[in-house]
């Protein structure tokens, strides 16, 4: 059924302020906003104080309609906007010819567009986009660009595809012209082209300025194809030997890991047994000379005597706060000493009579903390000893099994049939021919349960040998 609206539109008659210009995208899209926008506009009233806001909800609300008796959803969430038209007019389109600029061939096409946008140029120009390949003249060739593997002409050539294909070397090489030339490979175009281009920069730069060449290297390039072509040719048992041998590599380099810092821990054990048999050797030196001298004039003990030398082993607490402290603190064990070690000290002190706790006088106190620090020095040298025992011999039996994998024979000497008297035969005897064994020779990491026997074992070795006088 027609509106007043259809009828005033056929009557060509003017309706007021609806008909103010054409429709536009906003006045069709945007048309809830506006009245978002008068409604808000409106009086409205503030919530009194004490009222909880959904108890205000109920009773009023900025349309000032009754409150809803069913949950409600007026807002358009993910819906499609529904296309709202009005009584403006539309705005008019029309059937015009237009040309593209990328074609040289003054090609025309038609298509529909505004009324408005007549004249203008075609949009999608801009993302016409073309290489500057330069151009040279017959003087500049003769002079700088001569090359006794091109000619002129398939120099030439070679720039009008660049030019006619904006550098796709790929489709140059496709459309190059094989037969009246000579046969080129893509590395022989580019390096032709990019050659000329840094001769041209060259000498066309204005002196005093450094312009940017771009160098292209074609033997680069023809080694790289040809890595990536002998990579992609590679058989499927190569690719699982190179991974075994990956994952072989990653072991070896941890396992040299591992060996290099059970090294530097056993260098910082050796450093600080030396350095702790030098200070004591100095302390007893010191305490030779300066015995006379506290007979003669009996003076107090110094904060500086007091304070506890820092020992290799085990390092005590220093107690500098203020305010009174027994002097037996000092002779308690740090946390970082482990239960092992613990046990291990007390099982010595134990066998050899000494009180695990002393009375705590200053000598005394300074006398026990250097005996558990050496003890736990000695222990922890016993360990290291150990384990560096167990690997040598655990080398030694796996170049065995390789020696006997490979079928070489270890002769020995008459004398005797020891360890020390076996001749070892040299690096060329050895025919290796299982990987395994070959890679595996730098040892295989200890499992848990049989490092706690080795430190069992090399802990109760060492309490044995420390009983010995």
């Amino acid at each position: 059924m027609a509106t007043g609206a259809d009828v005033r539109d056929i009557l060509e008659l003017t309706g007021g302020d609806n008909d103010a210009g054409p429709i536009s995208k906003k006045d069709i899209i945007n048309s809830d906003k506006k009245k978002a926008k008068k409604n808000t506009e409106t009086l409205t009233f503030k919530r009194p104080e004490g009222m909880h806001r959904e108890v205000y909800a109920l009773l009023y609300s900025d349309k000032k309609d009754a409150p809803p008796l069913l949950p409600s959803d007026t807002t358009q969430g993910y819906r499609t906007v529904k296309a709202k038209l009005g009584c403006k007019k539309v705005r008019p389109w029309k059937w015009m010819p237009f040309t593209n600029p990328a074609r040289k061939d003054g090609a025309i096409f038609h298509h529909w567009r505004r009324a408005v946008e007549e004249g203008k140029d075609y949009p999608f120009a801009r993302f016409n986009k073309t290489v500057q390949v330069p151009v040279y003249s017959e003087q500049e060739y003769q002079m700088y660009l001569h090359d006794d593997g091109w000619t002129k002409a398939e120099t030439d050539h070679l720039f009008d595809l660049c030019k006619l294909f904006d550098l796709r070397f790929i489709v140059i090489h496709d459309r190059y012209d094989h037969q009246q030339y000579r046969k080129r490979s893509v590395e022989d175009l580019k390096e032709r082209y990019y050659n000329i281009c840094g001769k041209l920069t060259k000498l066309r730069a204005g002196s005093g300025t450094e312009p940017k060449i771009y160098i292209f290297d074609a033997g680069h390039e023809r080694r790289r194809k040809e890595q990536l072509e002998r990579l992609f040719s590679r058989t499927p048992e190569q690719v699982a030997e190179e991974e075994y041998l990956i994952q072989e590599l990653r072991k070896i380099e941890t396992r040299k890991k591992e060996r290099e810092k059970k090294a530097q821990d056993l260098q910082k054990l050796i450093t600080a047994a030396d350095s702790t048999t030098e200070m004591r050797r100095a302390e007893r030196k010191a305490t030779k000379k300066k015995l006379p001298q506290k007979r003669e004039t009996e003076k107090p003990v110094t904060a500086a005597a007091k304070a506890v030398p820092e020992t290799a082993g085990i390092k005590f607490p220093d107690f500098k706060s203020a305010g009174v402290s027994l002097r037996s603190q000092r002779m308690k064990l740090p946390s970082s000493v482990g239960q092992k070690k613990i046990k291990a000290i007390e099982q010595i002190l134990n066998e050899q009579g000494v009180d695990l706790n002393p009375m705590p006088t200053e000598e005394i106190v300074q006398m026990f903390n250097e005996l558990r620090s050496d003890l736990v020095l000695v222990y922890e040298l016993k360990q290291a000893h150990s384990n560096c025992e167990y690997e040598q011999q655990m080398l030694r039996h796996r170049y065995d099994a390789l020696l006997k994998a490979g079928g070489a024979v270890t002769p020995q000497s008459e004398s005797g049939g020891g360890p020390d008297s076996q001749a070892w035969p040299g690096p060329d005897d050895i025919k290796t021919e299982a990987k395994e064994q070959i890679i595996d020779v730098v040892g295989a990491p200890l499992t848990p349960n049989s490092r706690k026997r080795r430190e069992s074992a090399s802990s109760s070795s060492s309490i044995k040998k420390m009983k010995k006088p």
